[in-house]
């Protein structure tokens, strides 16, 4: 049986001469005889060849190599730079949590383990999402004390504007855990509360508190603007209890006295505390720009 031989050839390349000096090496394919040149042969001396034929391009590759080389270490350090920072910022949180556990929950672990299976907070807390304002280091909540709800500006909508998360949180701490109080908490330097002032036309989150801002407007206009804003700050947060009554479950409880309202005022400046109730008995006025409070408190 005669044996078919293939021979590779290039119609646009041609093989220089180092290359057909090596020897050639059969190999069997199928049954026929197949030649063929050692493939590591053939790209070492092709790149070899093409460096003899173009000087320059041997040239231009030494001199830009350095420089790109240096490039793609400089980018490597900052991205090992990046990821030691954020290993030092987790590497901290770590540490928290391994003494928070050691400290606190194994010293108290038939509180922590009680509290996996139930809660029962006797408090509901809406706080500012300011960074700066956590009520439980401010007003000292341990777990299972206090539901906690965080959003911009400490605002709480009306029933009427429909579902929102906060809206969520206060159906399912009134009506579920059945908590006996509602605590709205505001702060001093409240970027919200500044960003209602400052805003002509509201059409965000903030628009919650346009009848604080206006209210505030009609009675300190003639003062200036930061302390507009301390009034407002304060103003809002009477506005959203009054909103919390606008909630049927909340006024019903409300009006059974199962469910106390109250404002909180957080100043970080001089670390004081103001706190009061409203006053929500059967004869208060359902009129919105009427309201009484009761039982204030400063703490400082």
């Amino acid at each position: 049986m005669s044996q078919a031989v293939f021979q590779f050839s290039s119609p646009t390349v041609s093989l220089p001469m180092e290359v057909m000096k090596c020897p050639a090496k059969s190999v069997t394919v199928f049954g026929s005889q197949l030649k063929s040149w050692e493939i590591e042969q053939q790209t070492h001396l092709r790149f070899l060849d093409s460096f003899k034929r173009t000087p320059t391009l041997r040239l231009k590759a030494l001199r830009e190599s350095p420089g790109l080389t240096r490039e793609i270490i400089d980018n490597q350090q900052k991205s090992i730079g990046t990821i030691e920072k954020g290993s030092d910022t987790f590497k901290e949180m770590r540490h928290r949590f391994l003494s928070f556990k050691k400290d606190k929950y194994l010293e108290n672990l038939e509180h922590y383990q009680s509290l996996a299976k139930e809660q029962a907070p006797k408090f509901m807390v809406i706080a500012c999402a300011d960074s700066r304002v956590c009520p439980s280091s401010i007003l000292g909540f341990q777990p299972g004390e206090a539901f906690v709800v965080r959003n911009v500006a400490n605002l709480v909508p009306p029933h009427e504007n429909g579902p929102t998360e906060t809206n969520a949180a206060l159906e399912f701490a009134v009506n579920s855990l059945e908590v006996e109080n509602i605590l709205v908490v505001g702060h001093s330097c409240c970027g919200g509360i500044r960003a209602l002032m400052i805003i002509g036309f509201i059409k965000s989150w903030v628009v919650v508190g346009k009848a604080a801002r206006l209210r505030t407007k009609a009675a300190v206009s003639n003062l200036d603007f930061d302390q507009q804003c301390r009034h407002c700050e304060k103003e809002s947060i009477n506005k959203s209890l009054l909103n919390l009554l606008t909630y049927p479950w909340i006024e019903d409880r409300v009006e059974k006295g199962m469910l106390s309202l109250h404002g909180g005022y957080y100043n970080f400046v001089d670390c004081t505390f103001e706190k009061w109730t409203l006053n929500c008995d059967k004869h208060r006025s359902k009129v919105d720009s009427e309201y009484s409070i009761k039982n204030r408190e400063f703490w400082s």
